[in-house]
């Protein structure tokens, strides 16, 4: 099965452009708007090429097995192996007068999934019309100050590929989008436009399983398969605003959000047959700043359920939430790098959740807590100049009684050739909190990536 999943004109815009480009001079092009820390700095400085365009990629080996049995996997894809497959990853760069270009894609022969397709990973066009750089086509976005903790961030996520060993990159799914940024003498406007909704790739059955509270169990089916996602245009697309500002090395910043819960959770549709995404407004700040040997980052979100902001709906659709974290990150000896964040999720209304809980005769633990938190630590030890980097990040709940472990090593053999290990880890006292649904997914993974 091949999906090319071109879902909107931006994405043919982006590709007729790039495929298109009469040849160039110019030099080697190079983003203006890298990603907030997600480029790959071993990329950021490219030879010169005969071609009006540069090419470069990698293919990459990967491989991942559950770590015990997990029976409600096994009944969907009869195997222990969650991830198998072989990628080939291309990406073209170029430019064209006063227009820049990129397209990035994969190319996946899935053991797991026994098929091959196609993922058209970005396939945008930039250029500058004075002030103001705009960017339109398939793109990875981000921005927020957390670390694998998003508040202000709503862009897509694929959380599946992040829980079964893929590479961290992937972790950001991309949106069919316009970008506009305006660089004034003191402040940064960032507007991003998406036509129609780009939802999460969430935890969706088969490779992994999940709690059902509509059963009280473990289960491994789609749940995309009862779901539907905003599909009007252009009264079903998302806008996503941020204000930045650096005052004396600090940095500040507004955002804005309108649009979808990037999950689906509106159990109002379930009589009808399908379960859909409900509105979501979200309004945030966030600064970072240095202090003593490190960098210190806070950012906080309002997450406004719109069609349930008295919580009379609880139960059947989200309640609105505060988010918070606060985190710190230094070099605590040579070649040691911390990182420590704390954070914060209040339901409100959650009285209201608990009654609705107990009046659907499920338990009121179902609901969660009204506070939740959640610390996390990411350390990090170079060897070799850096050719050895091991790592762990940590999360865990001290209220949930639940943990999430993700130990890994990479080896640089040589400038093409990287091999990487690593290990999901879940547990926790109670099947159905947030991490301890995931205990009988726990995995180990292992991937050989060669660039050229």
């Amino acid at each position: 099965m091949v999906d090319f999943t071109q879902r909107t004109p931006l994405i043919a815009a982006g590709l007729l452009l790039a495929l298109c480009a009469p040849p160039s001079l110019a030099d080697d092009w190079a983003s203006d708007w890298e990603d907030d820390g997600w480029a790959d700095e071993e990329w950021d400085e490219m030879p010169r090429s005969r071609l009006p365009f540069t090419l470069h990629g990698f293919v990459e080996a990967a491989a991942g097995v559950h770590l015990q049995s997990n029976p409600e996997v096994k009944e969907q894809i009869d195997q222990r192996w969650n991830l198998a497959e072989t990628r080939l990853q291309l990406e073209l760069n170029g430019d064209w007068q006063q227009v820049s270009y990129r397209v990035r894609g994969d190319l996946v022969a899935d053991g797991v999934e026994d098929e091959v397709r196609a993922e058209l990973r970005e396939a945008f066009f930039s250029t500058s019309t004075g002030a103001v750089d705009w960017r339109v086509g398939r793109q990875v976005l981000t921005w927020g100050t957390g670390d694998l903790l998003f508040i202000n961030d709503l862009f897509p996520k694929d959380w599946a590929s992040f829980l079964i060993g893929r590479d961290e990159d992937y972790l950001k799914a991309p949106s069919d989008a316009l970008r506009t940024t305006w660089h004034a003498d003191a402040l940064t406007v960032d507007l991003v436009w998406t036509p129609v909704f780009n939802p999460d790739q969430y935890v969706d059955g088969g490779r992994l399983s999940y709690f059902n509270p509509q059963t009280g169990a473990a289960s491994a089916e789609s749940i995309s398969d009862l779901s539907r996602e905003p599909r009007s245009f252009p009264s079903d697309g998302e806008l996503a605003l941020r204000l930045a500002t650096r005052i004396d090395g600090r940095e500040f910043a507004l955002y804005g959000y309108r649009g979808f819960y990037p999950q689906p959770d509106d159990a109002r549709a379930m009589p009808s047959g399908k379960l859909e995404h409900p509105r979501l407004n979200a309004y945030g700040a966030s600064v970072r700043a240095p202090l003593g040997a490190g960098l210190i980052n806070a950012e906080v979100g309002y997450y406004d359920s719109v069609d349930n902001r008295s919580g009379d709906q609880a139960g059947a659709l989200p309640n609105s939430e505060v988010r918070f974290l606060v985190g710190y990150d230094w070099e605590l000896i040579t070649h040691l790098n911390v990182g420590v964040q704390y954070y914060q999720e209040w339901t409100q209304d959650f009285d209201q959740l608990e009654q609705a809980m107990v009046a659907r005769g499920n338990p009121s633990d179902w609901a969660g807590k009204e506070h939740r938190h959640l610390l996390t630590a990411r350390l990090t030890y170079t060897q070799m100049r850096g050719d050895l980097v091991w790592s762990l990040f940590g999360f865990a709940s001290p209220n949930e009684q639940d943990f999430y472990l993700r130990p890994s090593v990479r080896y640089r053999y040589s400038d093409a050739l990287t091999l990487s290990t690593g290990a999901n880890l879940f547990g926790g006292r109670d099947d159905f909190s947030f991490f301890g649904q995931f205990e009988e997914d726990s995995n180990f993974w292992a991937r050989a990536r060669y660039r050229f």
